[in-house]
């Protein structure tokens, strides 16, 4: 081998020696304080092991409600902002193929005909030769970026950090749109409850005014208590028709969450006396919540995709090394162009190293090291908000079933309250002041142990939501 050869081929393979190389620091998970063996707030809670390797399935499956279930299985199919956030991540993908194709060779061919005319002042104007001519040139490039200090690698390592951290965020715009979704519609649910409630008082109502009206035209009433008995009812009926409001607007929210117009969407009231029953949710244990939560799983990939970074700008600092090949044919004419005399072709390595920047690497370097700091800070501020996303909906969950127990019995005294006060008021003992207290006081009553119930009902979604989802043990596949 000639010695030019020789010292070629060794360059070469020391370049590709070094290609091994990387600059990004070595990546661990940030540490967070360890997760006690429980939920604080899990007081007389059934605590089990889920089996996180299942899928997350079709949580909202547990309320046994058919007509939940076919408005969740809308929300996967016509969101129209979870559509947006998969073709986010359809981006991402088509990111970290790009960053992945620069560990390949790129080459290019090109052809050319050109017929010009060149000045006789010229270095390449030869006299008594004509001035005007043809070149004919095919030619092909290669070229491959050697990767010696690993700026390609991690390139493509945080490509795909990224990736699966925008994986993770629509994974957690999932969880959030039907957990929202499950939210609204026990709400809408419990709002027709207290529909029926107001309704019903409003009738009881009018037939309370019409009594206090006959009493008054026979002298056994004063004109203050029809007044009393028209505010009230009045007052009532306002109740009702902003109840009525407001399932309209809820109603809104779920046909848009469902991915239709709100005009064309409508949902039957139901004639249940309160909301179901609601399921026990598997809690499984502190130390899996990390692996459950697809918003922490997200905020840890932009951590590893920041401690790639790194690795980029670090290597900003060294050469750039390619190698490079060109090949092919050029002459003045084309009876000469395909010829072997007309051919050409070269090839060797090439370093490209910046000496002098204004300082833009160094830039570039503390602001990757402050990125990933960035990022770290909000891994930890993430695993936080997950274990007090948990804490909160449990604490709710137990103080809600205690107002629920007090409440059903404050509803029982103020019926018989009313029932008292109605016999009273009739037989010419009190006032109808006591009466309209006492009716008062029931309703205020039954319409707080809707809204507990409700309370309760979103409270068990967000638990759920909290949890990451459903793990339990065969969940059906989504």
């Amino acid at each position: 081998m000639r010695p030019d050869h020789r010292r070629l081929a060794t360059g070469a393979l020391l370049l590709v020696a070094l290609a091994g190389c990387s600059l990004a620091p070595h990546y661990e998970r940030p540490a967070t304080a360890p997760p006690s063996s429980s939920y604080k707030e899990a007081q007389d809670w059934k605590v089990s092991a889920p089996a996180d390797i299942s899928s997350r399935g079709r949580w909202w499956s547990m309320f046994h409600d058919p007509d939940l279930d076919a408005l969740e299985a809308q929300v996967t199919a016509t969101n129209q902002t979870l559509k947006s956030a998969l073709a986010s991540l359809e981006q991402a993908r088509a990111q970290t193929r790009i960053a992945r194709s620069a560990w390949f060779p790129t080459l290019t061919a090109q052809a050319a005909v050109t017929r010009g005319e060149v000045s006789v002042y010229s270095q390449g104007y030869t006299p008594g030769k004509t001035r005007t001519g043809n070149l004919y040139s095919l030619s092909g490039d290669f070229s491959y970026e050697l990767d010696v200090f690993g700026r390609v690698r991690n390139t493509v390592t945080n490509a795909r950090a990224n990736e699966q951290a925008t994986a993770g965020d629509v994974a957690s715009l999932d969880l959030a749109l039907h957990a929202e979704l499950a939210s609204d519609y026990f709400l809408l649910r419990g709002l027709d409850i207290e529909q029926r409630f107001l309704d019903e008082t409003v009738a009881d109502y009018e037939r309370a005014l019409q009594l206090t009206q006959n009493l008054f035209k026979g002298g056994a009433a004063a004109i203050a208590d029809v007044q009393q008995a028209q505010a009230q009812l009045e007052t009532a009926r306002t109740q009702a028709e902003d109840t009525r409001l407001h399932r309209a607007q809820t109603e809104h929210a779920i046909a848009v969450l469902t991915g239709q117009q709100p005009e064309g969407f409508s949902l039957a009231a139901r004639t249940e006396e309160a909301l179901p029953i609601m399921p026990e949710v598997d809690l499984g244990l502190p130390s899996q919540l990390l692996e459950r939560r697809p918003d922490v799983a997200a905020a840890e990939r932009r951590v590893a995709a920041a401690n790639a970074n790194i690795g980029v700008a670090r290597a900003a600092y060294f050469p750039v090394f390619d190698l490079l090949a060109q090949a092919g044919s050029q002459a003045t004419s084309g009876a000469h162009w395909l010829t072997a005399p007309s051919e050409f072709w070269s090839i060797g390595p090439q370093a490209v190293l910046t000496l002098f920047d204004g300082g833009l690497h160094r830039a570039q370097s503390a602001s990757a090291h402050a990125l990933y700091d960035q990022q770290v800070a909000n891994y930890r501020s993430t695993v936080l908000t997950a274990y007090q996303d948990v804490e909160d909906n449990l604490a709710a969950l137990r103080q809600l079933q205690r107002e629920s127990v007090s409440q059903a019995a404050a509803v029982q005294a103020t019926q018989g309250a009313l029932d008292q006060a109605n016999l009273r008021y009739k037989g010419g003992i009190v006032t109808y002041l006591e009466v309209v207290a006492t009716q008062n006081a029931a309703l205020s009553a039954r319409l707080a142990a809707v809204d507990i119930d409700i309370r309760r009902a979103t409270a068990t979604v967000q638990l759920v939501k909290a949890l990451g989802g459903d793990w339990s043990a065969g969940a059906p596949a989504r």
